[in-house]
């Protein structure tokens, strides 16, 4: 996304204004910048990961750039670029994402041990977007939150255009950024993590491959960037 196009997308949450991201571009030399090549030159596909606990429902109701809804939270703008193992972007792919809101629940559960708050009939924080003609796609929401047991992350799924899944992955976030927001006014009374991304079931094999490219700051909020490998 541009950064006039992200400007015009402004947005409010109940009782709190979201400034804009100071680093918004989405081009392709800060979205490669963590692509990683194996030996024969090939780039090296992005590790699979679980689909839940938390999968989204009915994505293709979801078609929407900014999935916010109403969560508060620090700002924070996720620009993904999709590429095959030839390191070619891919364009009109379905990408579909969802992660926990800043006290580490998800929309669509609860009522449950695992999550005893009951969001099952709300939407926030998930979202489908089809890549453009450079293989990007971005979407507006907010710094995750974390829960008992895991590491801040985002859930993304690669699709192509007949809908088949092609990539389920998870994305991780510097733990001196994440330990900074967690420490702001609207997110310290749930804590820091208690999970690092060293200790997390899903990240410990696999961090290089997984971690995010965050710029910005708590005043202006955060873009988090990732190039996705599919094996395609």
């Amino acid at each position: 996304m541009k950064r006039k196009d992200f400007l015009k997308k402004s947005v409010f949450s109940i009782g709190t204004f979201f400034t804009i991201p100071t680093l918004v571009s989405c081009n392709n030399d800060t979205n490669n910048s963590n692509d990683i090549e194996n030996e024969s030159g090939l780039c090296e596909i992005t590790p699979s990961e679980t689909k839940g606990p938390f999968p989204i429902k009915t994505p293709s109701d979801l078609v929407r750039e900014n999935i916010i809804s109403d969560r508060q939270g620090v700002p924070l703008l996720i620009n993904l670029t999709i590429q095959n193992k030839d390191c070619e972007t891919l364009n009109d792919v379905l990408v579909d994402v969802w992660h926990c809101d800043k006290d580490g629940n998800y929309s669509e559960y609860g009522g449950i041990q695992m999550q005893t708050t009951n969001y099952t009939d709300v939407h926030f924080l998930r979202g489908r977007q089809t890549t453009d003609t450079n293989g990007q796609a971005s979407f507006i929401s907010i710094y995750p939150g974390w829960y008992n047991g895991r590491a801040p992350h985002i859930h993304v799924e690669i699709l192509n255009s007949n809908k088949t899944s092609l990539l389920i992955t998870q994305i991780a976030f510097p733990e001196d950024i994440s330990g900074s927001v967690y420490s702001s006014s609207l997110y310290a009374s749930h804590g820091q993590a208690n999970t690092s991304n060293s200790n997390d079931n899903v990240f410990s094999d696999s961090i290089d491959n997984e971690m995010g490219i965050v710029t910005g700051n708590l005043n202006d909020g955060f873009t988090i960037s990732q190039t996705i490998t599919v094996n395609n």
